[in-house]
């Protein structure tokens, strides 16, 4: 297919995909990890959009690398990967998916928290194992969920459709977040709190904030220690706003009752951590967004930012809007 040259990092689910090859010059990376970087700059040359995962780091090299880029659309619901000054100062737009992938990571949040609580996996580790023998009172004892305070450390779009369901188990709400939510306040009952007040109050904590210079490592060893003992710790937001170093003390020390990770720092989490060694950590490999349903979504919503930004339209999401300014 001849006209503009498009390079898909990763190939992803749904017909969205196809339609793409079938309209452009596009070439797609194949196999099923990360593109190496030289590869992706000789790829990116002529490429006038460029379909990234969160993984590819769209900086000031890569821009150099595409004089013709246009477009950058990725699949991610934050931009962390992404140079934006750098972007928005080439006039290349940058596209994202923030909608997309609420109610599954919402999901994922409960998931984790429930088999986290109810110790889902050491059951099914123990039977596995052929340890069910008898019945006992003893045998893996977990942690009520039902009526818990939680906290949450941000409270954007994921954060209340997690908290909508958590009402389901009658569990009060606080929050702590850069701007008070009085919509979401007078919908879930949800009460804001100041940082120090929420780690002091809350049972259980999930972290669902964006990962800036701010925020990395907010949930350290001095932040652990101002909550209660016993409390659980649900990450869905990224890795790198926990400590892990800090987190591994928690846990293995046992003032924190569990973890709960969907991401780590780093990502993939190094083999030997730590963390892996504990029976009160739960981790699964970043997969809040793995519902069938929800990943062709991310896909369609993708490269429809894509076509929008390469054939001169508004991108449905745009992370720097003024480059859309300037183009009219």
């Amino acid at each position: 297919m001849s006209g503009p040259h498009v390079v898909v990092s990763r190939r992803t689910p749904g017909k969205a995909l196809d339609d793409l090859i079938a309209r452009y010059d596009t070439w797609v990376w194949e196999e099923d990890r990360t593109i190496p970087r030289a590869l992706l700059l000789e790829q990116v040359r002529d490429a006038v959009g460029l379909y990234a995962m969160w993984t590819e780091r769209i900086d000031q090299e890569l821009l150099d690398a595409a004089p013709k880029l246009r477009t950058v659309s990725v699949m991610a619901v934050g931009v962390e990967n992404a140079d934006m000054a750098a972007c928005t100062a080439r006039g290349v737009s940058v596209g994202w998916i923030p909608e997309a992938v609420t109610e599954a990571t919402a999901d994922q949040a409960m998931a984790l928290l429930l088999a986290l609580s109810r110790r889902i996996v050491d059951g099914h580790r123990y039977v596995r194992e052929g340890r069910w023998r008898d019945w006992s009172p003893l045998v893996l004892m977990g942690h009520d969920v039902f009526g818990k305070t939680v906290g949450f450390v941000g409270f954007g779009r994921i954060g209340q459709a997690i908290a909508r369901r958590m009402r389901g188990f009658n569990m009060p709400i606080l929050y702590h977040a850069r701007h008070r939510r009085p919509a979401a306040e007078a919908e879930l009952g949800a009460q804001h709190r100041d940082f120090d007040a929420l780690l002091a109050e809350a049972d259980i904590f999930v972290l669902i904030l964006p990962l800036t210079p701010e925020t990395h490592h907010l949930i350290d060893a001095a932040a652990i220690a101002k909550m209660k003992p016993g409390a659980l710790i649900v990450n869905v937001a990224r890795g790198g706003v926990l400590d892990p170093q800090a987190l591994y003390d928690a846990l293995a020390a046992g003032y924190l009752g569990g973890a709960a990770l969907d991401v780590t720092e780093p990502e993939p989490i190094n083999p030997d951590s730590p963390l892996l060694t504990l029976d009160n950590c739960l981790i699964v490999p970043h997969t809040g967004t793995t519902t069938i349903e929800t990943r062709e979504q991310m896909t369609a919503l993708c490269i429809q930012n894509l076509v929008n930004g390469i054939e001169g339209r508004p991108l449905v999401a745009c992370a720097n809007p003024e480059v859309q300014a300037r183009r009219g």
